[in-house]
């Protein structure tokens, strides 16, 4: 038995107890990792690069890109070490700033999306204001404020968690230091104060859950009233990338946390934790890329620049 005063570092989940399988969970999730550091920093460089780009919907994609940055690069990196070294530890120090930067980023990013969901219902619904009700100095407030918004979420869960005792020993039952999990070690089954910042988080994400499906209902409406269908395409193609990516976040965090305890085991765990904490800041990319020619457009001009950059500085006669 052991107190959080005496732990000076935690045990992750491993993926794998072999060898050979530990190292093609450190070669699979750093291919991972790096298509997902290459597709959100492609987006980030393209939108600053091209004034084009320089409006509300693409100003909040940008910070969506840095969130899924920051939010697979504070779990996969450390897993892939720890199967690239064979170990298991984070220390009580990395742990809590895990836990925190997890929270930060998933409530950022979630009040990110219920920003962008306006944008677009504006956008469609209301266009002949878009440019007042989305000035460059609301979309900073929005956006800032989603950022505060995970900032102070994680604040207030990291805070109360590590103040609590622990005495079930060390080892955490994820890849990845998370509050559930941690909150099994506590001597106590319940604390009071988490349930009730538990419940009071839900609330919030509830209300923007609320405000993105009443918000999307009221664009669907208005693009079917739209008399061309080209008009209607061109709807549709701004809308159904934000509305993807929302779908992908939301529908692997509900099976995270939502699914039964009776079909609860480690093997599952992992296999979920990696659908909502790695799947989507890898993909939301290449789905913001697939449905967006002018985002398209954008990258392949920029990669041609590049090249041709490059090709005249390698060559002698330049």
């Amino acid at each position: 038995m052991s107190n959080s005063s005496s732990i000076t570092q935690f045990l992750l989940l491993a993926f794998a107890d072999t060898r050979e399988l530990q190292l093609l969970h450190f070669w699979l999730f750093l291919g991972i990792y790096l298509a997902a550091l290459l597709g959100n920093g492609l987006i980030i460089i393209t939108i600053d690069c091209d004034h084009h780009l320089h409006t509300p919907m693409y100003f909040f994609l940008l910070n969506l890109a840095l969130l899924d940055m920051g939010s697979i690069s504070n779990t996969v990196p450390k897993s892939s070490a720890n199967s690239l070294w064979d170990t298991r530890a984070i220390s009580y120090t990395g742990c809590v700033a895990q836990v925190f930067f997890v929270l930060f980023f998933f409530g950022a990013e979630y009040s990110l999306l219920t920003v962008m969901s306006y944008d677009r219902y504006v956008a469609i619904c209301n266009p002949l204001h878009y440019g007042t009700l989305l000035g460059s100095r609301a979309c900073v407030h929005m956006a800032a404020a989603a950022w505060g918004a995970g900032f102070l979420t994680a604040l207030l869960h990291t805070a109360n968690t590590f103040s609590l005792p622990l005495c079930q020993g060390n080892a955490v039952e994820q890849f990845f230091c998370e509050i559930p999990h941690i909150l099994k070690l506590s001597c106590s089954h319940s604390d009071l104060r988490e349930d009730g910042l538990v419940r009071f988080t839900a609330c919030l994400a509830f209300g923007c859950f609320v405000f993105i499906v009443v918000s999307y209902v009221q664009i669907f409406r208005a693009v079917l009233r739209i008399p061309s269908e080209h008009g209607q395409h061109k709807a549709f193609s701004m809308c159904l990338p934000h509305l993807a990516v929302f779908s992908l976040f939301f529908s692997t965090d509900m099976i995270a946390y939502l699914k039964p305890p009776s079909i609860s085991s480690p093997s599952l765990n992992l296999v979920v934790s990696f659908l909502y904490s790695v799947l989507p800041p890898a993909l939301n990319p290449l789905i913001y890329s697939l449905r967006n020619q002018q985002l398209k457009d954008a990258v392949r001009k920029l990669i041609t620049a590049w090249f041709s950059e490059a090709m005249n500085c390698s060559s002698p006669f330049a």
